[in-house]
């Protein structure tokens, strides 16, 4: 299951684009020690980052660097405008309480009998189209994004890419999460939430995308031994997504307590991201020093 899932087990970032992420990073820390201006370049991706101080070190360029394999284009944005993930939707609006249509699966993916991974909240799509690309024929992904610009835009990097193996949706997982997971031909392997999000005040907590309704969706329609990942880079909805699923320990059961070689802090947070690659958040918060709160659980066997 693990190596469907991809965890662990997919390619890490390239050897030429690691190099320089590390040399990046080493210069975000330490300016000194690399010296005050040089230009790292990696010629397969075309991409030159000049630096001269380490304020010129931008996440975007990390972001680039990090999926530099992909080779997306921005060409689509100017047809739709200015395209970024902006935070603090308000999914408890009535523009996004109508449920997605349910897709004809058979159009949307190449076999849609094989284990789906879906991400909640999914952005950008460049998290899902990298896995998508590294198992073409052993898993299908559906993003579902509540930023209808963000979904146009990978869905013509889907296109681009020639994938038939993901797909994105404009939707509110609130509300689309259970009626279209439970028309999937396939099992349901593995819901992740990276970095949804925050909701800072208060009285807004109740717009935080896992509350008990969907929370009880995804146990009901995940497959045994299948996967739910949870991460923020903001603790206090880290703790309050961990809250609810750790509840669930009847059906659900942490990852260090399957596998003893999983690496956990003293809190019971993950030390390493298992997935293969940084989402674009966390890329942007481990930049600005921020520490990355992860949690993965799995189905017990008979739930």
């Amino acid at each position: 299951m693990a190596s469907s899932l991809c965890l662990n087990s997919c390619a890490a970032v390239p050897g030429a684009a690691k190099q320089i992420l590390s040399s990046l990073i080493l210069l975000h820390k330490f300016p000194s020690s690399l010296g005050h201006k040089y230009c790292i370049s990696k010629t397969s991706a075309s991409l030159s980052v000049p630096i001269t101080d380490k304020k010129e070190i931008r996440s975007t360029d990390l972001v680039a660097l990090e999926y530099a394999d992909l080779n997306l284009t921005d060409k689509i944005s100017q047809e739709l405008g200015h395209v970024r993930i902006r935070q603090h939707v308000n999914p408890l609006s009535s523009s996004f309480s109508v449920p997605a249509p349910v897709p004809n699966w058979d159009e949307v993916f190449k076999d849609p009998t094989l284990p789906l991974m879906v991400d909640i909240g999914s952005g950008s799509g460049r998290f899902l189209l990298w896995l998508a690309k590294q198992n073409p024929d052993s898993q299908n992904y559906l993003g579902l994004e509540i930023r209808a610009k963000l979904v146009k835009r990978a869905e013509f990097w889907v296109k681009e890419l020639a994938l038939s193996n993901v797909h994105f949706m404009f939707a509110n997982a609130a509300v689309s999460f259970k009626q279209l997971v439970s028309t999937y031909p396939g099992p349901l392997a593995l819901v992740s939430i990276l970095c949804p999000d925050p909701h800072f005040k208060k009285r807004h907590h109740k717009r935080r995308v896992v509350q008990t309704p969907l929370v009880n969706s995804i146990l009901t329609r995940l497959m045994p031994e299948g996967k739910v990942f949870i991460q923020s880079d903001v603790v206090e909805v880290a703790e309050d997504m961990r809250k609810q699923f750790d509840e669930e320990s009847g059906v659900l059961q942490h990852i260090d307590t399957v596998d003893p070689s999983v690496l956990c802090d003293n809190e019971g947070w993950l030390l390493n991201n298992p997935m293969g690659i940084r989402t674009e958040r966390e890329i942007h918060a481990e930049l600005e020093g921020a520490k990355i709160y992860r949690r993965l659980y799995q189905k017990r066997k008979g739930s």
